[in-house]
């Protein structure tokens, strides 16, 4: 009984957050103030009502999945063979906030590949097609995903936990982070600032746009999709998978914002 209240425990506090990022988002974007942003939401297509049931539908049967590893992982007689650790002081102060930029590295690398697996066709029939129903995603699309998906989503989890020592705090903010960059990925709207795209440092970090043109994309079931990434678009550049149109979208947005703030004033 006890297990089970601790799953369920695990289960509500990710649900919880899950909220935190993605409900906000959606009543300020797609309800109260949807007339005033609509010109600058990257697709301007309406959100249909079957779309966003079914994304509320799976991302509850999704995390539910993802609070069982999650509670493996870290609450259960596994946990001993990894390499997480509850000793603050076991290493320097320098090392737990290295962790963050190394597992956000080992994930995009992760996430990447196992993406691009995902989409090989026979794969993606059976895997990862409900995700892709999401054309026009919304925040709750971020965690919309068929359970063995779910699984493989979330898989980086034990695999970082197994590979670099882990602060059992350290892992719980790393989810965070994890969860508001998909949240973020398919909100809908981009957040960062005009010509974000070509900026030295800003082209290599992973953009709504960016992901909303992979659920956009009418080449994503035969496998020639673009915009893999995660976190960044390291792998996209290396491997040629940035979508060719990702420039001429971006600069399309900023004059879209351009405007809105211009008739605002």
């Amino acid at each position: 009984m006890d297990l089970i209240n601790k799953y369920l425990e695990t289960f509500i506090n990710y649900y919880s957050k899950f909220l935190i990022f993605a409900l906000p988002i959606f009543i300020f974007y797609y309800v109260l103030f949807k007339k005033r942003f609509q010109p600058v939401k990257i697709q301007q297509k309406e959100l249909l009502k079957s779309d966003l049931k079914r994304e509320i539908f799976y991302s509850v049967i999704s995390i539910s999945v993802i609070a069982l590893v999650v509670y493996l992982t870290l609450y259960s007689p596994i946990t001993k063979y990894t390499k997480i650790y509850d000793d603050f002081n076991k290493y320097p102060i320098w090392y737990y906030v290295l962790c963050f930029p190394i597992s956000m590295l080992i994930h995009e690398t992760y996430y990447y590949w196992i993406h691009r697996f995902m989409h090989i066709p026979i794969v993606f029939k059976w895997v990862h097609a409900i995700h892709h129903k999401s054309t026009n995603p919304s925040p709750w699309a971020a965690y919309s995903f068929n359970p063995l998906e779910a699984l493989f989503e979330i898989g980086i989890l034990p695999i970082l936990a197994f590979l670099i020592p882990f602060h059992i705090s350290a892992i719980s903010i790393y989810l965070v982070i994890q969860l508001s960059f998909a949240v973020y990925g398919h909100s809908g709207f981009d957040f960062t600032p005009k010509g974000f795209h070509k900026h030295w440092f800003g082209k290599w970090i992973n953009t709504s746009l960016h992901h909303n043109l992979h659920h956009n994309s009418k080449s994503y079931k035969n496998g020639k999709g673009y915009s893999y990434g995660f976190y960044f678009t390291i792998w996209d550049r290396i491997m040629g998978t940035m979508d060719p149109l990702y420039d001429e979208y971006f600069t399309d947005l900023d004059e879209r914002r351009i405007l809105r703030k211009r008739d605002e004033n």
